[in-house]
C-alpha cells in the first residue's frame, strides 16, 4: 500500500495535530459533573485553535483514559464517535486513535468521515496494559467488512508504554509491515507520550520503507526539533508540545500552536535539506 500525502493533506510534509479527549465516561478520571457536553466543549476549543494555527490534519485520541486498556468499551466508542462526528473539521483531513483498540478506531472512522486511523496493529509487546498481540489481518478484514477502504491505517511500529518481544531491527520491521501488513503509513514513537524517538530510528524506518510508504515521527516532536525531523521523516504528529506548559493533558496553547506551524512553514519555504 502507498499513501499520497500531497493528495490527502495538500502538502508533502504534513503536520498533524493531536486533539486529545478528556477522560471518557466509565474511566477512572472521568468528570461526572461536566459530563459528555464538557468533553465536546473541551475538544471543540482545541480543534478550533489548531485549525486556526494552520495544521494540515487533526488526530482525535482518547488520551485521557488512563490507565489504558486493550479493548474499548461501548460507552467509550459512543463518546468518541459523538466527538469526532460533531467536531471533525470539514476543511482538512482528520483521523481517529483509540488507545489501544484498532477496531474501535476503525468503527469510529468509518461512520464519522475520518480519513485515517493511527494504531498499533502488528507485533507482540510487553506493555503497561499487559501482554499485547494486535492483529493487522483482523483489522484490515474489518475495514473491508465496513466498506471503509478509504480509511488509511497509520501503523505505529514502536509503540509508547511498551517494548517489542522480537529482535528485528527497525528497518526490517518497517519493511515487513509495509509489505505484509499493507501499512498506509509507518509511525516511529518514543518510549511514551511526549518523548521523541531517536532520529536514527526514524532514519532506519525510512531505510526500510524507501519511497514506497511514508514514515512519520509520531511522538516528542516540538517546535525546537521539527526542522530536524522533517529532514528525515515524511511528516510529523504533534501533541504535547502544543499544550499549555508542554503538558500532555493540558489544553492547547494558541501561541505554541502558531509557533510550531511557523517552524514547519520555514522548512517548506527552504530548499530541501532531506537526508534519507
Amino acid at each position: 500500500m502507498s499513501l499520497d500525502l500531497k493528495e490527502l493533506f495538500g502538502v508533502e510534509s504534513p503536520a498533524i495535530a493531536m486533539a486529545h479527549l478528556p477522560p471518557l465516561p466509565g474511566t477512572p478520571l472521568y468528570d461526572e459533573r461536566g459530563g459528555p457536553s464538557a468533553i465536546v466543549e473541551s475538544v471543540g476549543r482545541d480543534v478550533d485553535i489548531l485549525a486556526r494555527a494552520g495544521f494540515d490534519g487533526i488526530l482525535f485520541c482518547n488520551e485521557g483514559d488512563r490507565p489504558y486498556q486493550l479493548e474499548a468499551t461501548f460507552e467509550g466508542v459512543a463518546m468518541m464517535a459523538r466527538v469526532v462526528a460533531e467536531i471533525g473539521p470539514r476543511d482538512r483531513p482528520f483521523g481517529v486513535d483509540y488507545l489501544w483498540d484498532a477496531q474501535a478506531a476503525m468503527s469510529v472512522a468509518a461512520v464519522s468521515g475520518a480519513s485515517f486511523i493511527r494504531e498499533v496493529v502488528t507485533g507482540v509487546y510487553e506493555s503497561d496494559m499487559g501482554l499485547w498481540a494486535p492483529s493487522a489481518g483482523r483489522l484490515l478484514r474489518y475495514r473491508r467488512e465496513l466498506n471503509a477502504a478509504n480509511v488509511g491505517v497509520f501503523m505505529n511500529i514502536t509503540p509508547e508504554f511498551a517494548s517489542s518481544l522480537g529482535t528485528r531491527d527497525i528497518a526490517t520491521t518497517a519493511r515487513s509491515v509495509r509489505v505484509s501488513s499493507l501499512a498506509d503509513a509507518i509511525l516511529v514513537s518514543g518510549p511514551m507520550a511526549g518523548a521523541e524517538p531517536a532520529m536514527e530510528a526514524v532514519r532506519e524506518a525510512k531505510r526500510g520503507c524507501g519511497d514506497e510508504t511514508p514514515v512519520f515521527a509520531n511522538t516528542g516532536v516540538k517546535s525546537s526539533n521539527v526542522r530536524d525531523f522533517l529532514t528525515v521523516a515524511d511528516g510529523v504528529i504533534v501533541g504535547s508540545d502544543l499544550k499549555v506548559d508542554g503538558g500532555t493533558w493540558n489544553p492547547v496553547d494558541p501561541d505554541r500552536a502558531i509557533g510550531f506551524m511557523s517552524e514547519v512553514r520555514a522548512v517548506r519555504e527552504t530548499p530541501s535539506g532531506r537526508n534519507d
